[in-house]
């Protein structure tokens, strides 16, 4: 076994470190409280739609509904739940179990889960733009006091990425239900054999994907005060970019939520990096794109030359 399969965390942070490295040196003022602040100020809720996608790509499956659905909680949150919290929370709630329901269904039927993730997308846009057909809303206060204190020393991006990295760590792989969604994805039928219920926990797993996409659209609100139906589209690709930047594989369970949590940081400062040098928004995402490939090429390069121990 090489050196980066046993370590996937370190192409990722080395990744982080360069692009940061590259960042302060063309802009400098960015090397402080306030601009670490701005520069991963949207990484929250990237972060958290990242672990989702993880999640479903552990037991491997690929979910394409991601970013429509973090609109729908986004526009819940800036609707219902603050208007009426209580019906809020349970429509979200809803929304988690419904994610539940949609693994079960698509293990039961061995429906393809990129097709069905695809058609469902439609569904939870259309729900998003019924529920809000223009942007608008606003954040519950306590959210929005949440995603904008301000600890000492870092943060709150960072506090908060730092927060999910180790949570979803000990959930995923110190614990046994971590262990058997693992396993999941490794061998099924082993899973199975052993009395698990491959049902149930690919359930579970969307399950846990669904709380974290809600998590994701209360964040966002949180930190821009408002919604719209399509405010998180591009989550879709930045997810599955984050996962497998942060050293997951499509296939196999194997998954690294530290490393998924630090590739979303990265696309979060790649953007800021990109805009720093000045680089027309409509290049920027295939930038984003070359830079994403450039890890993965060095990843690559590395494992083959490591070979077998």
């Amino acid at each position: 076994m090489n050196f980066l399969a046993r370590h996937r965390i370190v192409l990722p942070i080395v990744s982080l470190a360069v692009l940061l490295a590259a960042t302060f040196w063309m802009q400098p003022r960015a090397m402080s409280y306030f601009g670490v602040n701005l520069l991963f100020n949207l990484a929250v809720p990237i972060a958290l739609a990242t672990i989702a996608q993880m999640l479903i790509i552990m037991v491997n499956d690929i979910d394409l509904s991601t970013g429509a659905f973090v609109s729908l909680a986004a526009c819940v949150t800036a609707t219902l739940l603050n208007d009426a919290p209580l019906f809020g929370a349970l429509v979200l709630a809803g929304l988690v179990l419904a994610y539940a329901v949609l693994g079960a269904v698509i293990h039961a039927l061995a429906l393809p889960a990129i097709v069905v993730t695809l058609g469902m997308s439609f569904v939870w846009g259309g729900l998003a733009l019924v529920l809000l057909p223009s942007p608008g809303g606003a954040s519950p206060g306590w959210i929005r006091t949440l995603m904008t204190v301000k600890p000492p020393l870092v943060p709150m991006a960072v506090v908060a990425a730092i927060l999910i990295a180790a949570v979803t760590h000990l959930l995923v792989i110190r614990s046994g239900i971590g262990t058997m969604l693992r396993g999941v994805g490794g061998n099924a039928r082993a899973v199975a054999r052993s009395g698990g219920s491959v049902m149930r926990l690919k359930a579970l797993a969307y399950g846990l994907a669904g709380l974290f996409n809600v998590l994701a659209g209360m964040a966002l609100v949180g930190l821009t005060t408002s919604a719209d139906a399509n405010i998180a589209l591009r989550y879709t690709l930045l997810s599955i970019a984050g996962v497998i930047l942060g050293g997951g594989e499509f296939t196999g369970g194997k998954v690294s939520p530290t490393g998924a949590v630090i590739g979303a940081l990265t696309l979060t400062l790649a953007a800021s990096f990109l805009s720093f040098l000045r680089l027309s928004p409509d290049w920027q995402i295939g930038a984003q794109g070359a830079i994403l490939i450039l890890v993965l090429t060095a990843r690559l390069l590395f494992t083959r030359r490591s070979g077998p121990a």
